[in-house]
């Protein structure tokens, strides 16, 4: 596009650099704050202890309250902002006790409102600071919404805006953001919604599941307009864009990021000139789940529009997507503000709100008649009409093209997929409802069952020794295999409701179980600090059956320190004493070493187990949000006579996948 004059809008950022490239000397994220002086830490004290009174009160006023659920995180979120803040020393500028000082105030206000029945917030317009609850942790966590005056309950374009890195973004930050500035978009007739994201990890793991759970509860109360929901973002949040562009392209009227990074190898080189060559092969195949230019050929589902500054390092992230779409055969609008560094250009800005408005105009096309779809694990596993539940082998390359070749055919055309579905919604259905549709997958001409009255039509497929065939479901019951929810690796068990079961009795030794210990401790101390909610956790001897039906259970300990481990450990693919640790048919010393693995729980095989870990990336890769990707698979056997760095939590002397059907992978 042409050149126009230069004005600056800031975004929220913090450089890094080479300086954060040394594993043994690593700053703490989030900082520590200031001090804050003794006579206002008196006072906010005061005002939680206040306004904990009040919510409670609510809560009794409004026991019967069918909305109460949805309600009292916008009340909490108030709390636990300032609490947190004033507990973990997260207050990092002294101005920032005003800030807390007004979020009791309208804490106390909304705690009182909900008291009388009332939740005006809900109805609001302008900037409004929501809150739900977590399925992934019980936490409350924040989120804003822009609502436009002209907004008047008819569905309603929204924007999703994904912030830029703060590592000072506490809750009290991120509420007072969105209590006192609309953003750096705000189109005309559209609401915004911006996500938390859970801190600052690039709305990855429990923060990508955020986004979703935040929009699901403000579909509760604002009239959303499905076929006109934006994906946006910039410097971090452009990050999120491009990985929520192609994990869900099919959600969206259009993606637009801006700067941040679309994959983790070379972004990395380019931004930290960091040295990624001596990294574990395992730890490279798990950049597929973030990496943008892996899955690009998604966008074809999607409008995109690209957003760089001329002069940013960070116009890396738009370069490399339109390099890899450009393969795929799709060229990429890629906006370029003039000289511009990492900022927006004002003038960039309106021809992207401009070009946007035109695709909204159209909006999301609900049931395309072609789509391309690729897939690393499944994870991700739909887009639009095609689901797939079935790989020949994860983290290697899954494709789909689906197209409607006919008045009642479709050809679908795979690689690396041994079962999908084809599922249109009601009313969806193209062909006739009196006539037998033929699907032609992978060349092989089938005819399956017709479209029901009400225009929907569901089909499976499976590879059957070899040879495509209709089948009655989507998943083979009774059989272990790898679908979505339960693909592994570690990392996914953390991505919807888990417990940590902590162990009451004895180790079978000492080493290992003092770093079974210390490595719970550090999970629950990290949790709250990158996914700002405490990990909830219970004693082995408490669990429950409910517990067991509704959560992935993360058992520390061994199978004599705990119980329920011991109950799952002759169904699990190791053997661990005493003496010896099995792991892949390899031997080890049980006093030395121990597992991490994550497996379908042998009590719900519809939830997972994970023994000794939690969210696998440290210390060090919280410097760098290209970094905060998985950094252990499905297995891994862990030294204990090495020391636990910033970067592992110590020797890994194997580690690696499960196969599909979550047996041992062969060796090539």
């Amino acid at each position: 596009m042409r050149y126009l004059p230069l004005v600056f809008i800031p975004v929220l950022a913090l450089a890094d650099g080479p300086k954060d490239n040394v594993a043994d000397d690593v700053r703490p994220i989030p900082p520590v704050g200031v001090e804050v002086p003794a006579a206002d830490a008196e006072a906010l004290k005061k005002g939680l202890s206040e306004l904990r009174a009040a919510i409670d009160a609510a809560v009794k006023a409004q026991a019967k309250n069918p909305k109460l659920a949805d309600l009292l995180p916008d009340v909490e979120v108030f709390y636990k902002a300032v609490d947190w803040a004033l507990k973990y020393k997260e207050i990092h500028k002294v101005t920032e006790v005003k800030s807390a000082q007004e979020a009791l105030a309208e804490g106390k206000l909304r705690a009182e409102q909900l008291k009388n029945g009332q939740s005006p917030w809900t109805t609001q317009k302008g900037l409004v600071v929501r809150g739900y609850r977590s399925k992934i942790d019980g936490s409350v966590q924040p989120y804003g919404m822009v609502i436009p005056e002209s907004y008047s309950g008819a569905p309603t374009r929204l924007d999703v805006w994904c912030h830029g890195r703060g590592e000072t973004l506490s809750e009290l930050g991120f509420i007072d953001q969105r209590r006192k500035q609309t953003g750096n978009v705000a189109p005309a007739n559209a609401m915004v919604i911006h996500p938390y994201g859970r801190y600052c990890c690039a709305n990855k793991f429990a923060g990508e599941i955020d986004l979703l759970e935040a929009m699901a509860h403000a579909k509760k109360f604002y009239t959303i307009d499905e076929d006109r929901v934006i994906m946006r973002g910039f410097s971090m949040g452009g990050a999120a864009a491009w990985q929520f562009g192609v994990n869900y392209t099919d959600k969206w009227c259009a993606v637009s990021p801006g700067a941040g990074f679309a994959e983790t190898p070379e972004f990395l080189k380019v931004f930290q000139t960091e040295d990624v060559s001596k990294i574990p092969a395992y730890e490279k195949t798990l950049w597929h789940w973030y990496n943008a230019t892996d899955s690009a050929v998604n966008l074809f589902n999607a409008p995109t529009i690209a957003y760089s500054g001329e002069i940013d390092k960070q116009k890396q992230a738009a370069d490399i997507m339109e390099k890899y779409l450009k393969e795929e055969g799709i060229d990429m609008i890629h906006i370029i503000g003039p000289q511009t560094a990492h900022k927006l250009h004002p003038d960039s800005l309106i021809e992207i709100e401009r070009r946007l408005a035109e695709i909204s105009a159209v909006g999301r096309d609900r049931n395309p008649s072609e789509i391309y779809f690729t897939t690393w694990f499944l994870r991700y596993h739909q887009m639009h009409w095609i689901t797939v539940n079935g790989l020949t082998k994860s983290w290697e390359c899954a494709r789909v093209h689906a197209k409607i070749t006919g008045a009642k055919e479709v050809t679908v055309d795979t690689e690396n997929v041994t079962a999908l579905s084809i599922d249109m919604q009601p009313g969806q259905c193209p062909f006739s409802v009196r006539e037998v549709p033929t699907v032609k997958i992978d060349g092989k001409a089938l005819t399956v069952n017709k479209p029901l009255s009400d225009r929907s039509w569901t089909v499976h497929l499976r590879k059957q020794n070899g040879q495509w065939a209709q089948v009655e479901t989507a998943l083979e019951a009774g059989k272990l295999s790898k679908h979505h929810g339960l693909s592994g690796p570690i990392d996914d068990a953390f991505m919807d409701s888990f417990l940590y079961v902590k162990p009451t009795g004895t180790a079978l030794n000492e080493k290992a179980g003092a770093w079974c210990k210390a490595e719970m401790e550090r999970a629950s101390f990290e949790w709250r600090r990158q996914f700002r909610g405490d990990a909830p956790a219970k004693a082995d001897k408490d669990i429950t059956d409910a517990d067991i039906a509704a959560n992935n259970l993360i058992l520390w300990g061994d199978p004599q320190s705990n119980s329920v481990l011991a109950k799952v450990i002759a169904k699990l693919p190791i053997q661990w004493s005493k003496d010896k640790l099995v792991v892949n048919g390899k031997t080890y010393d049980a006093a030395t070493h121990a597992p991490v693995l994550v497996y379908p729980n042998p009590l719900n095989p519809s939830r997972y187990v994970v023994i000794n870990s939690s969210f696998t990336y440290r210390e060090y890769d919280y410097l760098n949000n290209a970094r905060q990707v998985a950094k252990l698979p499905d297995w891994a056997v862990v030294d204990l006579t090495q020391p636990k760095t910033t970067r592992a939590p110590g020797g890994i002397p194997d580690a690696g996948f499960f196969d599909d059907a979550w047996q041992w992978s062969k060796a090539k």
